[in-house]
């Protein structure tokens, strides 16, 4: 890729993709026109190179890693049949709202196909891969359709365009373009009508699907998958290249508007992966394409949304998990690794945060090829710097700090209960040493069609009831843009960090007049964390608790505190005041984001007496597990 080539289109002066739009878009078609890169020069392989290319990977060191899981894939695959995708599969989320069953055989279908592409790219001698391949790509395009049944209209769904229907045609047309005439020619023709068919045209002819315009990682994805394809396969004289391409622009725009100024992806890390890495993809292409005259990634919020990871991270892979996101995310090597050659501020993780061959379950092609293409054998990334950040668009504050007792990290949000893949937890808070995460963040749930419904607040991962947040009169906080924080106070300092909100109108709760919660992050040796809510009412309630949300098992005694032993030298204890709490834990469980059931444990610390007014304090306490050094 080359810093120098990046800078490139810049110092040339870009088009202003992000301006003058009409102005943009004839000087897009332009450059379009006036293009002649293509084929394998749009990945940067010199053509009549493409199997020397890919020796080289298979040689290097630095893939090897990688490499190897992909051959124990298909050591388990090749004694498998592809799985079959039956009408029974298909009409099952409409009948009973389980996504699962066809999402499971879909994406294994996928990964065979990719494991066979990239052996067959690796060792082009072993005629065995090619043919493997022929027939995943054959079975792809024999499927009725390429969308998932969760996204699916009610008719005309062969033709419907989501995400995964649009991935799909990006894939394949990568697929032709890296295999050229390895490729059977029936393959290719076969390939070239199905994408035509089924992406290409509803999407030029269409009425337009409602993700063209929408401020989330679908516009991203499906967008920049559809005009990734366009790029690969469709001529420069094509006119309807230029107009997909500007159309995905477009689209591009509005992703763009669903972040704030700060770069915060409100949707969670995983959600960041998938949206910005599709995003990356197609700026990459639709760079090369245009000789440098088109770069996505100039403007200055696209950088700080590129930022996000080492502003998003407690510790190695613990993410700060607000939303639909996992506790603990890796990243795909080639995406961090083009950013930190794009941005000189960009931190690239360490070693330990890639993302594996099979740890993606919807079997991705885009980002496992660019983790060949993009990464760069030769930087090596470092553990996450100690730093603070106030994210003032989304409303978070995150510190991490390391001591000579370890890492730390704290997180805590406002913001509001009409974000995108929204949960209800203004005032939530995430605690982390070492290894642990000890008030944690439930992440995301099962997708299923309640999960998406109206009863998306009944799952304990959604709802305010699974976040540590207060109770009030026996109730939680109530979703919708009007339960909003205000900010009252958010200073990062050398030895502590402070963050104040106000959350009362997340509570339906006619006589409650304000709630302040503030939470003082103390910077020491071992750290500690001073939680403050301060209730005000008309009228007495009932009950208030205060609820904290861990993974680990609690230990209660009588004496006024909480302890969550860890497993490598330090614990927390959570002290309270006994003659004005009650404490109490209840052992719960959700069904995960990958089906299983996971456990965890509500802790719940009851006040006993409530005037009109009051406040409750519970303190953090980092300490070392007795021992231990």
């Amino acid at each position: 890729m080359g810093e120098a080539r990046m800078r490139e289109g810049t110092e040339a002066g870009s088009l202003g993709l992000f301006a003058e739009r009409s102005l943009a878009g004839e000087r897009l078609r332009e450059a379009l026109l006036d293009s002649n890169v293509s084929g394998l020069a749009l990945y940067g392989i010199p053509e009549g190179e493409r199997e020397a290319y890919w020796r080289k990977i298979a040689e290097s060191p630095a893939h090897q890693e990688t490499i190897a899981e992909v051959r124990e894939e298909f050591e388990r695959l090749k004694h498998e049949k592809a799985p079959e995708l039956p009408y029974s599969l298909f009409i099952l989320f409409r009948k009973e709202g389980s996504r699962r069953e066809y999402e499971i055989a879909y994406f294994e279908r996928r990964r065979r196909l990719n494991t066979f592409a990239l052996l067959a790219l690796l060792e082009p001698e072993r005629e065995e891969y090619g043919e493997l391949l022929a027939d995943a790509a054959w079975a792809i395009c024999d499927e009725y359709t390429w969308c998932l049944p969760a996204h699916a209209p009610e008719s005309n769904a062969r033709f419907h365009v989501d995400l995964f229907a649009a991935e799909t045609a990006f894939t394949l047309s990568e697929l032709a373009v890296l295999f050229g005439e390895k490729l059977p020619p029936l393959i290719r023709e076969r390939i070239g009508q199905e994408v035509e068919e089924r992406v290409f045209r509803p999407y030029l002819q269409g009425r337009g699907f409602p993700w063209e315009t929408a401020e989330h990682n679908w516009s991203a994805v499906c967008a920049g998958s559809i005009a990734g394809a366009a790029l690969l396969t469709m001529r420069s004289g094509d006119p309807r290249l230029a107009t997909i391409v500007e159309k995905t622009v477009g689209s591009m725009e509005c992703y763009l508007r669903g972040f704030g100024e700060d770069g915060v992806c409100l949707e969670g890390m995983n959600y960041w992966i998938y949206g910005f890495g599709y995003y990356c993809s197609f700026a990459d292409l639709l760079y090369r394409r245009t000789g440098g005259r088109a770069d996505l990634m100039a403007p200055e919020k696209v950088r700080r949304i590129a930022l996000f990871p080492q502003k998003g991270y407690l510790a190695g892979d613990a993410a700060v998990n607000f939303s639909d996101s996992a506790p603990r995310v890796k990243l795909p090597p080639g995406l961090m690794h083009y950013l930190a050659e794009r941005y000189p501020d960009a931190e690239l993780p360490p070693a330990e945060l890639r993302a594996a061959y099979a740890d993606d379950p919807c079997s991705r092609w885009a980002p496992i090829l660019r983790g060949f293409l993009w990464a760069d054998p030769a930087k090596r990334g470092s553990e996450w710097s100690a730093a603070d950040y106030y994210l003032p668009d989304a409303e978070w504050l995150v510190s991490r700090q390391r001591t000579g007792a370890g890492t730390f990290g704290f997180a805590a949000k406002g913001g509001h209960n009409d974000e995108p893949h929204n949960h209800n937890d203004i005032g939530q808070f995430i605690l982390h040493a070492g290894r642990e995460t000890f008030v944690s963040d439930l992440g995301s749930g099962e997708y299923t069609a309640d999960y998406f419904g109206s009863r998306r607040y009944a799952y304990d991962c959604n709802g305010s009831q699974g976040h540590a947040v207060p109770i009030v009169n026996g109730t939680g906080q109530a979703e919708g843009r009007e339960s909003a924080a205000k900010v009252l106070e958010s200073v990062c300092g050398d030895e502590e960090a402070r963050f104040a909100i106000e959350l009362s109108s997340a509570y339906r709760q006619e006589a409650l007049i304000s709630l302040v919660r503030s939470f003082v992050w103390r910077k020491a040796e071992l750290p500690s964390l001073v939680l403050t809510d301060e209730y005000a009412f008309s009228r007495a309630p009932d009950s208030v608790e205060e609820r904290i949300i861990t993974r680990l098992v609690p230990r209660l005694d009588s004496g006024g505190s909480v302890l969550l032993h860890g497993d490598a030298g330090i614990s927390l204890r959570i002290r309270y005041d006994p003659g004005e709490l009650e404490a109490s834990a209840e052992q719960r469980s959700f069904r995960g984001h990958s089906g299983d059931e996971e456990t965890y444990y509500a802790l719940d610390f009851a006040k006993k007496s409530c005037g009109l007014s009051f406040r409750i304090e519970l303190r953090f306490e980092f300490e070392r597990t007795e021992g231990t050094n």
